[in-house]
C-alpha cells in the first residue's frame, strides 16, 4: 500500500526533462525580446545600421544617429523585457493550470525571466558601472548620483517582482504536502538549465570571454537568481487546490531541442547583416 501511495504522488510531481525543455525555450525567447526586438528594433527605429544579432549582445552602427537615439537603443532591451512580461502575466492569468499546465507554465517562467532581467540591468548597470544603463546614463550626471539611485531602484524592483512572482507561482505547485517541492522542481531545473544554455552559447561568441562572463553568465546566473529564492513567497500565496499536471511531452521536448540548437548553433557566433 505505501508503495502505490509513492508511486501516485511521484506522480503528480513535474516531469523533469519537460521542465528543462520548456525552461530552454523560456529562456531564449525573453533573450530574443531584449537583443533581438529590443535593441534590433530601436536600432533600425531611429536610424542605426544593424550589425550582428547574437545570444549575448546586438552591435548597433550608430554613427549615424543622434546621442540620443544611442541611448534610446540601450534602453530598448529592457524596455521590451517589461512589455513582455506584462503581456506574459496577462496570459498567464488567463489561463487555467489544470486545462493547459504546460502552457501555463511556460507562461509563468517567461513573465518571470523577463520582468526579473529587466529590474537585474538596473541592478548591475548601478552596481558595476557597466551594461546597458551605464550606456543610457552617462554622461546625463553624476555617477555618485545615478548609480546609488539606480542600484537602489533594481534592487527594491528586483526583490518585488521576485514575490510577486513567487506568489503566481502558487497557482501551479496545488496545496499539499508536495507543494514546496513543486516550487522548487519548476524553478531550480529550470535557472540551472537557462544559465548553461546562455553560457554555452556565449563561447562560441567570437567577442571572447570577457562579453561571456559580463552578458551570458551575468544575464542568465546573475540576472535569473531571483528563481533561486522566490519559491519562500509561495507559502503565503493563495494556491490552487490541485496541481499542474505537468507529465512528459514529447512535443515540448522536441521544441527545446530544436531552440537550444538554433540558440548554441545559430546565435551563439552571432548573424552579420
Amino acid at each position: 500500500m505505501g508503495r502505490v501511495a509513492t508511486r501516485e504522488s511521484d506522480r503528480t510531481l513535474p516531469d523533469l526533462l519537460t521542465v528543462t525543455a520548456i525552461a530552454l525555450v523560456a529562456y531564449a525567447a525573453s533573450n530574443v525580446s531584449h537583443e533581438a526586438v529590443g535593441h534590433g528594433g530601436a536600432c533600425v527605429a531611429l536610424g542605426g545600421k544593424p550589425n550582428v544579432l547574437s545570444s549575448v549582445h546586438f552591435d548597433c552602427g550608430e554613427e549615424a544617429i543622434s546621442a540620443l537615439a544611442r541611448r534610446g537603443v540601450a534602453a530598448a532591451g529592457t524596455i521590451v523585457n517589461f512589455i513582455a512580461g506584462a503581456i506574459g502575466l496577462v496570459a498567464f492569468k488567463a489561463t487555467s493550470p489544470v486545462r493547459t499546465p504546460h502552457m501555463s507554465y511556460f507562461l509563468w517562467l517567461f513573465t518571470t525571466l523577463n520582468l526579473l532581467s529587466g529590474a537585474g540591468y538596473f541592478l548591475f548597470s548601478g552596481l558595476g558601472n557597466i551594461g546597458d544603463w551605464a550606456d543610457v546614463a552617462n554622461g546625463t550626471v553624476s555617477p555618485f548620483i545615478w548609480r546609488p539611485a539606480m542600484a537602489l531602484l533594481g534592487g527594491a524592483l528586483y526583490f518585488l517582482l521576485a514575490r510577486s512572482s513567487g506568489r503566481s507561482l502558487g497557482r501551479l505547485v496545488g496545496s499539499d504536502d508536495l507543494s514546496m517541492r513543486r516550487s522548487r522542481l519548476l524553478s531550480v531545473p529550470a535557472y540551472v538549465a537557462g544559465g548553461l544554455l546562455f553560457c554555452l552559447a556565449g563561447l562560441f561568441n567570437p567577442v571572447g570571454p570577457v562579453l561571456i562572463a559580463i552578458s551570458a553568465a551575468a544575464a542568465s546566473f546573475g540576472g535569473a537568481s531571483g528563481l533561486l529564492w522566490l519559491t519562500q513567497f509561495t507559502r503565503g500565496s493563495t494556491r490552487s487546490a490541485e496541481p499542474a499536471e505537468l507529465d512528459r511531452r514529447y512535443g515540448w521536448i522536441v521544441a527545446g531541442c530544436v531552440v537550444a540548437g538554433v540558440f548554441v548553433g545559430v546565435l551563439g557566433p552571432g548573424i552579420h547583416f
